[in-house]
């Protein structure tokens, strides 16, 4: 009897994803998981019901994993892998750095507040080789680096990574700089940038993170 995943509604859209973020067409996918490629049109843009079976082809298609597919690993961090049999640890050039996080996404803030260090996620979007961030009028982003002098800045660190738990791989990108509420000469600039909070809702204020110093690693196994 043929198994069958009773798949979340995100398959799809997780599957879609993972080959976008591979750049393959569907027509490449279809063809590596040896599936129909109307059949991966239809995964994609349906709630389909897959086969356990192909699942997992497309798992190893898209080097990844079922769990991953299926959304089991939502509320788990990320790196819980093993590592691989001989990885090696890389330097990245500033200019490198800046190509891996260019995309936007998420990001962290770090920063000290009257308790002491704090880290945040944030959505980001890069313009400028700065990084524009936006907040809540209010929030700890606001109270805490705020100034009161006009142009100053406060020092804090910025990073970006991205775990491949599939692949035992992976990258991280530090920022350390100058960050500032954004002027008003610089506001529609940084409206215009696109970035948008996950978290909804009023978050109206604009942060500009000007990089001083850009640094990076990558993690590889050495075949």
């Amino acid at each position: 009897m043929t198994e069958r995943v009773t798949a979340p509604g995100d398959l799809g859209r997780r599957v879609a994803w993972r080959r976008k973020e591979l750049r393959l067409s569907r027509e490449q996918l279809a063809g590596r998981a040896g599936i129909d490629p109307g059949y991966l049109d239809y995964l994609e843009e349906t709630a389909a019901s897959p086969t356990l079976d192909t699942v997992r082809k497309l798992a190893t298609a898209l080097n990844t994993n079922v769990d991953e597919l299926l959304g089991g690993t939502m509320d788990l961090p990320p790196g819980r892998g093993r590592p691989a049999p001989r990885p090696r640890l890389e330097r990245l050039e500033a200019e490198e750095c800046l190509r891996l996080i260019a995309p936007g996404g998420v990001g962290r803030v770090a920063f000290n507040e009257l308790g002491g260090p704090a880290v945040l996620p944030v959505n980001y979007v890069l313009r400028d080789n700065s990084v524009i961030v936006r907040t809540a009028v209010g929030g700890p982003l606001d109270d805490n680096l705020r100034t009161g002098v006009q142009g100053a800045e406060f020092k804090i660190a910025f990073e970006v990574d991205r775990i491949d738990d599939a692949a035992s791989e992976g990258w991280s990108v530090l920022i350390r700089g100058g960050a500032h509420h954004v002027s008003a000469d610089e506001q529609a600039a940084a409206a215009a940038s696109g970035v948008q909070p996950w978290a909804g809702g009023e978050r109206e204020l604009y942060l500009r993170i000007v990089p001083a110093e850009i640094t990076g690693r990558r993690i590889r196994h050495v075949s």
